[in-house]
């Protein structure tokens, strides 16, 4: 059954603000982090906009991934002990945590798995931005964000009669059964969000090409970057069904994001890594 009577921009824009605020304090956070100047207090001050990310903040910067025993109980604290490079991979760490707060269960992904793959693709995203010199927040960002749109159509199909789960044997993929129930896909439903939200045009548009399902969209290198961690993802055991066929390596994709495949192994590896110790400090 197609939602396109019930999903407007209104509806879309509705949903979305169930959602945990915890993006607009990225937001905001990379904003201040472009100034050399910034000062610590105004970089706590705007964690603390949101209790319960500067909760988590606190309680991770407590683990043993940061922390040299001795515990800590403030905000400002929690961002001294990380340092400024490293508060906003752990704000969005604990962003996508917080987005994740129960299973897609028409996309038939549970929380877990969604919230590794979130994690491993923003890193992924990341390593491979630092590699091909392109700026790594924006990658970082667009990778953590890259599945905004299936949170949001997730909670529509809940307010559609009889609706049934995504059927991959049917479909092959989760844009063609978008299509088909909200004409509309996630990328373009996570376009229009991350727009409202403020996010920079780069980190918009990479997101929204991230398939590169049209010729054009390979002159777009986040959108590569993101698809190239895909496969990254996938050869790690993270990626979701429905996206699998759109991260096939190719020469293409190489060429268009300024990396080869070697790069892109080793960048697998020193991910895998990554992925290991962050996600460690939250157990």
């Amino acid at each position: 059954m197609a939602a396109s009577s019930a999903l407007t921009r209104e509806k879309i824009f509705q949903i979305a603000r169930t959602l945990p605020a915890a993006p607009r304090v990225l937001v905001g956070l990379r904003e201040l982090l472009q100034d050399i100047n910034v000062g610590l207090d105004e970089i706590a001050n705007l964690v603390k906009r949101d209790a319960a990310l500067a909760a988590r903040i606190i309680r991770v910067s407590n683990s043993v991934m940061y922390s040299s025993g001795l515990r800590i109980g403030s905000i400002e604290e929690a961002v001294n002990r990380v340092g400024f490079s490293e508060v906003y991979r752990l704000v969005g760490f604990m962003t996508g945590h917080m987005l994740v707060d129960r299973p897609l269960k028409f996309y038939n992904v549970d929380t877990t798995p969604l919230r590794e793959h979130m994690l491993f693709t923003a890193l992924a995203c990341e390593a491979l931005a630092e590699e091909s010199g392109y700026d790594t927040r924006n990658a970082y960002t667009a990778g953590l964000l890259r599945a905004l749109g299936m949170l949001v159509l997730d909670r529509v199909a809940a307010l559609l009669p009889e609706m049934t789960t995504y059927d991959h044997g049917r479909f092959g993929g989760y844009p063609s059964w978008e299509g088909v129930v909200f004409c509309l896909s996630n990328t373009e439903v996570a376009a229009l969000i991350l727009t409202d939200w403020r996010f920079p045009p780069e980190v918009v548009e990479g997101v929204r090409e991230q398939y590169l399902l049209q010729p054009a969209d390979y002159d777009n290198r986040l959108a590569c970057l993101i698809n190239i961690a895909g496969a990254v993802v996938a050869e790690a055991g993270h990626t979701l069904p429905g996206d699998r066929r759109y991260w096939e390596l190719t020469p293409r994709k190489l060429e268009a994001a300024g990396l080869t495949e070697d790069q892109v192994l080793q960048i697998g590896i020193r991910t895998r890594t990554a992925f290991e110790r962050l996600r460690g400090s939250i157990r």
